[in-house]
């Protein structure tokens, strides 16, 4: 698991509360139910009304993923790939098929099956190419709607604060209770802003970044098989991913990593909760 997400978190939500108590604002005085219920309440709303209730629950149930999600390091992973490669040199292609039943990644897994089927190289790319963009789309999908609520949540937070600046005004003759009253009027803001950028924001770009991982990892797992199936030789075949990774993405940060932006597109980048692993 990288931590990256909690320690985020963690870390602006010890700001905030450093900066709370050194302007000696009282905590009680933020944490008013009424603009809470309608920041998240309203903003969740909005959220499933733009989209539909099967993306909402999917995207709900990704919160997960976003804080335990694994990143394979794309070393380990051209690592796996080659020594798949020198196998099937040495013991041909039938061989992948024993190795196959040894993974738990079933991307990997079906590729293998399929080259030791026989399955024709260009139908095995259409055929991972499009399993690769079913598999990346449920991410996508809750990082689109996380990322929506981040854009909601500010807009909805001035609207409480509208409608409690409403009361404020129906309130002047009472001069001693307007500054409590404004004060509390901005607490809706204060919580709409904080929501949208220390917490959907953050799930949705979370949750971006490990699809854009996931599908380094499946690019490099994709052409690696395909060049295993194909013949070639394991060590060019190593050399050859290494340039579709990002340098600093390489482990040992040798230089050697490459040109990143090589794998299909710029291969976005990779990483799942599972690797190439026996």
């Amino acid at each position: 698991m990288d931590p990256a997400t909690i320690i985020g978190i963690v870390l602006a939500l010890g700001a905030l509360f450093g900066m709370i108590q050194l302007e000696g604002v009282s905590i009680a005085g933020l944490l008013l139910p009424a603009p809470i219920i309608l920041v998240f309440g309203a903003t969740i709303g909005v959220g499933i009304a733009g989209t539909t209730i099967k993306d909402a629950i999917l995207s709900f149930k990704k919160i997960s993923r976003a804080f335990t999600g694994k990143v394979v390091p794309p070393q380990s992973v051209i690592d796996g790939v080659v020594s798949l490669a020198e196998k099937a040199r040495s013991e041909g292609l039938l061989s992948l098929e024993q190795e196959a039943e040894k993974l738990d990644d079933p991307f990997m897994k079906g590729a293998l099956q399929n080259i030791a089927d026989g399955t024709d190289g260009e139908e095995l790319r259409i055929l991972l190419e499009d399993e690769m963009e079913s598999r990346l789309a449920a991410d996508r999908t809750a990082s689109k709607f996380f990322m929506s609520l981040g854009g909601y949540a500010p807009t909805v937070g001035i609207v409480g604060t509208v409608v409690s600046l409403t009361h404020v005004l129906e309130n002047l003759a009472e001069p001693d209770e307007l500054g409590h009253m404004i004060a509390a009027a901005f607490v809706a803001t204060l919580w709409g802003l904080l929501t949208a950028n220390f917490l959907w924001l953050p799930l949705g770009a979370r949750l971006k970044k490990l699809a854009d991982l996931d599908e380094l990892r499946m690019t490099l797992l994709m052409e690696g098989v395909l060049a295993v199936q194909a013949g070639s030789q394991p060590r060019l075949l190593g050399e050859r991913l290494k340039a579709m990774v990002p340098t600093h993405a390489l482990e040992g940060g040798d230089g050697k990593g490459g040109k990143g932006g090589k794998a299909k597109a710029g291969a976005k980048k990779g990483g799942d909760d599972q690797g190439l692993a026996a």
